[in-house]
């Protein structure tokens, strides 16, 4: 152990001994963008910075192959194509332990390395980063870019990809690229990614079943999303078309068609169009057994007053709970310009409920965002009668509150859940950015944009300079959500 460890060391200073060399073998220019000066008050010093000059002259050696002792073969799984690369040790030890193991335990000056096509396509790339410590990315290369930095424990390489991933969401890309990610980070157990690429498919669900990268969505991931409620779209009868669109594509087994058919709910979908799927849908007809009884349930919360079909049945809550829909009856858009000049209001109506019963009653709502508010307890008191407050121009922070025009007897048994969604432009595209949920007992989503900065122009939560939000009012009925026992 300790002549190999001895023999290490003197390979490695040999080589670094060969690198200084190399480097003092290539002038370096210090003009021009090439050095940076920066003072420092404090010291009363400047630093000359010559950084970008290194990274030159790292990424020429590795170009050149100037000084190379070890030499890659980087060999493509399953074919004969090998890429040859010279490398030099120090400089793969020093980013990467699992290099340092595999060049000591190494026989001759070359080091095989075994990669999936797709690993092998970028490995240039990769050793780039490990000798100049920047890289650029495109969409279809994070992930066998991820690969490599995780083979090779490539810590930093590893995390900057996954903040690019989740990143760029939202970007274009011809077959779509979430759905991938999604699956990626499950099959690796990297949490933060899939939730990141779960909410955003959820948020967005919308135009996610109008594009090409829909029909690539596993079974499991299309389970996973009907049963969430925080789906974003225009309604249920879109989800069902999509599920529909994913059935007719990828042909799932029985028990897969069925539990996604029994996730639909099926009783915020309007009778009428409930009689359509039945005579037109050759999904529902082929697994028409699986849901008979969920229709039959929704055609009686339809034709029936819920707090009287609460009295003969217990059912389960979710065929009766909204999503967050996008269609007027469920709520509306709301722009804000200028969304930290002043107070700004708005009403809007929506149906009393999704019962076929209550569908024909409508609820005027008021809205009110306030750039600046404060909590009673922060602002300053005023004994005399009549003493108004000064206008608060800094401090505070963003509130909305939704709250019904009037009171009416039909609320009775309804509570209204409120969903507040704010838009952004990610890569030139619109989309749901952030989704605030007010608690059942209050007019107010009490987190609402707790973290932005909305003074600042290039604020992720604005959309030149205006603010865009879409306002959806849930009702629940009480007495149809309690669970069985």
């Amino acid at each position: 152990m300790a002549l190999s460890c001895e023999r290490g060391d003197l390979l490695l200073g040999y080589v670094l001994g060969v690198l200084v060399l190399s480097f003092l073998s290539y002038p370096v220019s210090v003009g021009g963008a090439a050095l940076k000066m920066e003072a420092l008050p404090e010291t009363g010093a400047t630093v000359l910075n010559h950084s970008m000059a290194l990274v030159q002259r790292m990424e020429n050696l590795m170009a050149l192959g100037n000084a190379s002792d070890v030499s890659l073969r980087v060999q493509t799984l399953n074919t004969e194509e090998v890429k040859v690369l010279p490398a030099h040790s120090l400089v793969l030890s020093l980013q990467s332990d699992v290099f340092r193991d595999l060049l000591l335990a190494r026989n001759g000056s070359a080091l095989v390395l075994s990669e999936t096509v797709e690993c092998a396509a970028v490995f240039d790339k990769f050793l780039r980063y490990l000798y100049c410590g920047d890289i650029s990315v495109r969409l279809d290369q994070a992930i066998p870019l991820h690969q490599l930095a995780t083979k090779y424990r490539v810590e930093g390489l590893q995390l900057g990809l996954t903040q690019f991933m989740s990143q760029h969401l939202s970007s274009e890309s011809p077959s779509g690229h979430v759905v991938g990610w999604y699956q990626y980070a499950q099959r690796i157990g990297d949490a933060p990614l899939q939730d990141s690429c779960l909410r955003y498919l959820s948020w967005n669900l919308s135009s996610v079943l109008q594009s090409a990268e829909w029909t690539s969505v596993s079974a499991d991931l299309l389970l996973t999303l009907l049963r969430r409620s925080d789906l974003v779209v225009q309604s249920e009868l879109e989800l069902y078309d999509g599920l529909e669109a994913w059935a007719a594509r990828n042909r799932p087994g029985g028990p897969t068609a069925e539990r996604a058919l029994e996730a639909i709910r099926y009783g915020m979908i309007p009778p009428q169009k409930l009689f359509h799927l039945q005579k037109n849908s050759p999904l529902m007809q082929k697994h028409y057994g699986a849901v008979r009884d969920l229709l039959y349930l929704a055609f009686q919360f339809h034709a029936t007053p819920p707090v009287q079909l609460a009295k003969y049945f217990e059912v389960n809550c979710s065929i009766f709970t909204p999503r967050n829909y996008l269609s007027p009856a469920w709520g509306a858009p709301w722009v804000i310009s200028s969304p930290t000049r002043d107070d700004r209001s708005f009403s809007f109506q929506t149906q009393l409920g999704p019962s076929g019963h209550d569908a024909s009653k409508k609820v005027t709502w008021n809205a009110l965002f306030s750039p600046r508010w404060f909590p009673l307890g922060a602002r300053a008191s005023y004994a005399e009668p009549g003493a108004m407050m000064p206008t608060l121009t800094d401090g505070g922070r963003p509130r909305i509150i939704v709250t019904p025009a009037t009171s009416s007897p039909d609320f009775a048994g309804v509570s209204f859940q409120k969903t507040v969604m704010v838009m952004a432009r990610q890569q030139g595209k619109v989309v749901v950015r952030h989704v605030y949920n007010f608690h059942q007992s209050t007019e107010e989503a009490g987190d609402f944009l707790a973290e932005a900065d909305l003074q600042r122009r290039a604020s992720e939560y604005l959309i030149d300079s205006a603010l865009y939000l879409h306002v959806v009012v849930k009702p629940v009925y009480h007495t149809l959500i309690v669970a069985k026992k």
